[in-house]
């Protein structure tokens, strides 16, 4: 058993696809129109995961104050390094987790003002 996707509140799907697909290297798994409302269903995925995210509509551009997803990565500091240097809002820097010591963790914004926690394995 695995989770097909979560769900992503966005509010410009168009943007938070190439915020994804560019600097989180997502590929498109899905794009398809949705009635008439001009809303479409678009699921990602990241290389070698197997959860897809799912963008869903958010009722407004406000930045969201809680971390909604946790992604993790080998190398935190290269990720987030990348993301800086790609324009994307950086959080908090690479640190060690306070809840699991070994751990490092940071936190970016994404293109839709979604709070994100990049962690280490």
């Amino acid at each position: 058993m695995h989770i097909q996707f979560a769900e992503l509140p966005v509010f410009d799907q168009d943007r938070a696809k190439a915020f994804y697909t560019r600097h989180l290297a997502c590929q498109v798994a899905a794009d398809e129109k949705m009635g008439h409302s001009g809303w479409r269903w678009i699921e990602l995925r990241f290389p070698g995961a197997v959860t897809h995210l799912h963008f869903v509509r958010r009722a407004d551009d406000t930045a969201g104050a809680e971390p909604v997803l946790v992604l993790v990565d080998e190398n935190v500091e290269a990720m987030i390094a990348a993301l800086k240097a790609g324009g994307v809002e950086i959080i908090t820097e690479p640190q060690e987790a306070p809840w699991q010591p070994g751990r490092t963790v940071a936190e970016f914004r994404d293109s839709e003002g979604n709070r994100m926690v990049i962690a280490s394995q």
